[in-house]
């Protein structure tokens, strides 16, 4: 699956912009604050409908505008795509596929998966549980439509439920109304239990090994998923919790308070693990993503890196670029000094500044015809 082009009109710093997408590695390099993150972000929402950064609408939206546009061509097993995303202040965003509105994200999920890699993302071990539950939703979402109906059915009951906590403080004869949303939330809670469940043990039969070729085989690593509480066991702790969650006016338990751990050679690195080892699980963790994607849906993402190799020493940033030599790829850095040391094929390069985008290869082109 590839990107072929993005247009985006009055999107963050970007009043107007259209570019073509090579297959292979897209190179967008330039001095901090001109953009760069911009588009790659803007890729990511017009696949997922969500920010990488948990950006709402209203702030991805140019300055003093009141609508974006991203329209992305894509390609996957040789099928075009067009979408059109529509994104307003005060409205819930429009998206259509092939010129045909869809009504659920869901519809939009999967249709091109890709994989974001910021340095951000090298604090996930050691940062809070809602960063490593967002990384497992983001990518489920893009692989389990199922996966999508029960994580969003869910997410309304906590809402709906909390929102009752609140109110019975003035109007306590509305407890015996929480029932039904007991009912609802162990359902669609179970659901998405047993859903982590399963991509947690799949992304485990891929991990260890890329872990133990970063770590030269010193390394076994192993993620545990850690639910709040047993899909057996839901709905009987939400009643036993229901004391505490009327004073605390909010849902104690559930999927939305799970967990992982990352498990080095017996050891939880969130808490006892060094700097290094805690990046390079979640550079493993990264690659595995891209692996995943590979095995369920038999094609490659499109990874996005924004300048994560800045980050990354000389043989974990090795190990990174030789796993994605097949691989439709968009990299961020502030300097083509960057790519110098390494053998490595960029087959087009962009430079960004304040707002404006350049292929230099279009001007090497110039240069050669005059």
């Amino acid at each position: 699956m590839m990107i072929e082009s993005i247009e985006l009109e009055n999107y963050r710093n970007y009043g107007q912009l259209h570019m073509d997408f090579s297959p292979g590695t897209n190179l967008l390099y330039g001095d901090n604050a001109q953009g760069k993150t911009n588009i790659l972000e803007a890729v990511y929402v017009g696949c997922t409908t969500r920010s990488h950064r948990g950006s709402k609408d209203k702030e991805i939206i140019r300055f003093e505008k009141e609508e974006s546009h991203i329209k992305l061509n894509v390609k996957k097993k040789d099928v075009p795509y067009r979408i059109d995303m529509h994104l307003k202040k005060n409205k819930a965003k429009g998206v259509a596929v092939n010129g045909i509105p869809i009504r659920k994200a869901s519809e939009l999920f999967g249709i091109v998966n890709v994989v974001f890699f910021s340095p951000e993302d090298l604090n996930i071990i050691k940062n809070g549980p809602a960063e490593r539950r967002r990384f497992v939703d983001m990518e489920l979402c893009q692989l389990n439509r199922l996966y999508v109906h029960a994580l969003i059915q869910y997410n309304k009951v906590i809402m709906q439920r909390n929102r009752l906590l609140k109110e019975l403080a003035f109007h306590f004869d509305y407890e015996s109304t929480l029932d039904v949303w007991d009912m609802q939330l162990a359902a669609y809670g179970s659901q998405v239990i047993e859903y982590r469940r399963e991509f947690i043990q799949k992304l485990n039969e891929i991990i260890g090994g890329i872990h133990a070729t970063l770590s030269g085989g010193r390394e076994n690593l192993t993620v545990i998923y850690e639910p709040n509480t047993e899909t057996s066991d839901l709905e009987h702790a939400v009643k036993k919790n229901r004391d505490i969650d009327l004073k605390l006016k909010t849902t104690t338990v559930g999927p939305h308070r799970d967990d992982l751990s990352f498990i080095v050679n017996g050891i939880d690195i969130r808490r006892f693990g060094s700097q290094g080892q805690q990046r390079t699980a979640a550079l493993s963790l990264k690659m595995a993503e891209i692996e995943l994607v590979k095995y369920m849906v038999k094609d490659y993402p499109v990874l996005l890196l924004d300048d994560v190799l800045s980050e990354l020493d000389g043989n974990r940033q090795e190990h990174l670029l030789k796993g994605i030599d097949k691989i439709q790829t968009m990299i961020t850095c502030t300097g083509l000094e960057d790519f110098l040391s390494h053998r490595f094929q960029i087959d087009r390069v962009y430079r960004v500044i304040e707002g404006t985008v350049r292929s230099e290869n279009e001007q090497e082109a110039e240069r050669n015809e005059r």
